[in-house]
């Protein structure tokens, strides 16, 4: 008995392809118009769900990293600092870091690009296949404060642990007390040769240590982030201010 294609896409969908299910009037066109066998309709068929699917699954990561502005590393001009060779950036576009647990510090004054080389290897990681979470310390800090009673935050923070790369942003730009230095610890422990870290600050981390209470707690706290780490300093002029938008002509 023939059935419709209405029938067939429900079959379609009860088999959790639901993809193809959606786009099977148009394939189904294209098959007539190019006389596909049945072996090259399979294929066609195959080949968009997965694309499809993974295409869904990207978009999925992108919109759990919570990236704060969408610009990809085409965006982060190479030619416009000295902090990083066009070789240096293609390794880490090779992601072997993130493979073996790496960390990285991105070190500068506001301006520098820090974020945006962070967020662009967050965007580039999440294209080949990792999980990716980026936060800023502020938010960070009172998410671990309110883990315990407040869903959201337990929501974020199991999202987070379950990254391969975590992005904190403006690491240490205010001190912590006794309380947020041991929440910050113990996430940082949690992740230790687990999750690769992307840290980014406008402060050395020797002087991280004079930002807490407890100077123990950040050595502690140095000690896993610093094992396996690549510094990059980016002491160069203002990339915001440099591409500032002027009402002037």
């Amino acid at each position: 008995m023939n059935k419709s294609v209405p029938e067939i896409q429900q079959a379609f969908k009860q088999l959790r392809l639901s993809e193809t299910a959606e786009e099977l009037p148009e394939l189904l066109r294209k098959a007539e118009q190019s006389s596909w066998t049945y072996l090259e309709f399979l294929e066609q068929i195959t080949t968009y769900e997965l694309k499809r699917r993974e295409e869904k699954s990207i978009e999925r990561r992108m919109n759990w990293a919570r990236f704060p502005f969408y610009k990809p590393l085409s965006m982060f001009n190479i030619d416009e600092q000295t902090a990083i060779t066009e070789r240096q950036l293609r390794q880490l576009r090779e992601f072997q870091w993130l493979e073996q647990a790496y960390n990285l510090i991105l070190l500068g004054p506001p301006g520098a690009g820090k974020t945006l080389l962070s967020v662009g290897l967050g965007i580039e990681a999440i294209q080949k296949g990792f999980q990716v979470y980026f936060v800023t310390m502020g938010e960070l800090i009172q998410l671990l404060k309110t883990e315990e009673y407040v869903n959201k935050s337990k929501t974020k923070l199991k999202r987070l642990r379950a990254s391969d790369l975590v992005i904190i942003d403006d690491v240490m730009y205010m001190a912590m007390d006794q309380r947020e230095g041991t929440l910050f610890f113990q996430l940082i422990h949690q992740l230790y040769e687990r999750s690769s870290l992307i840290l980014t600050s406008n402060r050395s981390p020797e002087q991280w240590i004079e930002l807490v209470d407890n100077p123990g707690m950040m050595t502690a706290i140095l000690d896993r982030l610093l094992h396996r780490v690549e510094v990059i300093h980016m002491n160069n002029e203002s990339y915001r201010l440099k591409h500032q938008e002027t009402i002037f002509s």
